[in-house]
């Protein structure tokens, strides 16, 4: 992020990072913001310089980088099943899972389209990036009739996947635990929905 230029960055670690709804956060702070102390901020406990919290002097002196903006302590418990899913991704390899991915996700896109030249009552469009290199383990199809309905269908018979209003089904092949036989399963859902 640094060559890019981004200024600040956050991200969730609660669904790729299987840290639970609720859990840790991540930020990335831009070393000319990070490393100047008059960059505007919430003062917290954690953020003030850790060798002079507790002098209990008036005003804020922020730790350098990102953790001058830490307001409160970790949660713990939600820290431990952090760092038990990160050691899992660091023991798999994000290059392979990032191969898998692409794999995975081109492979659910061939099972969507076949599906769709093969059965009538479902039509779609997928939105999602063609471009693998430009999309994630994720993609959206835009159902053109019934979508609700579709969507309870794939659900009923064991999909977890996530309606967007009005009308579209976004699908998230996981690479760290969905198989190429779970995608295929998917195709066989799809093909035995009738209205």
């Amino acid at each position: 992020m640094h060559d890019w230029h981004v200024d600040f960055a956050a991200w969730c670690s609660y669904k790729y990072l299987n840290s639970g709804p609720g859990n840790v956060s991540g930020i990335y702070i831009h070393e000319k913001h990070g490393l100047d102390p008059e960059t505007p901020r919430f003062a917290g406990w954690w953020g003030h310089k850790e060798d002079q919290r507790f002098r209990m002097k008036r005003g804020f002196i922020p730790e350098p980088g990102a953790a001058g903006w830490q307001m409160s302590n970790a949660p713990v418990f939600g820290m431990a099943v952090h760092k038990a899913s990160l050691e899992i991704f660091h023991k798999a390899g994000m290059k392979n899972l990032r191969e898998k991915s692409k794999s995975l996700t081109s492979y659910l896109e061939f099972v969507l389209n076949y599906v769709q030249n093969h059965h009538a009552s479902i039509a779609f469009d997928i939105i999602t990036p063609k471009d693998p290199e430009e999309r994630g383990a994720q993609l959206s199809i835009l159902v053109k009739e019934n979508g609700k309905a579709l969507f309870d269908h794939i659900t009923a018979n064991g999909v977890i996947a996530d309606w967007r209003e009005p009308n579209v089904i976004r699908l998230a092949p996981t690479p760290l635990y969905n198989r190429f036989e779970d995608v295929f399963a998917l195709g066989e859902i799809l093909k035995s929905f009738q209205l």
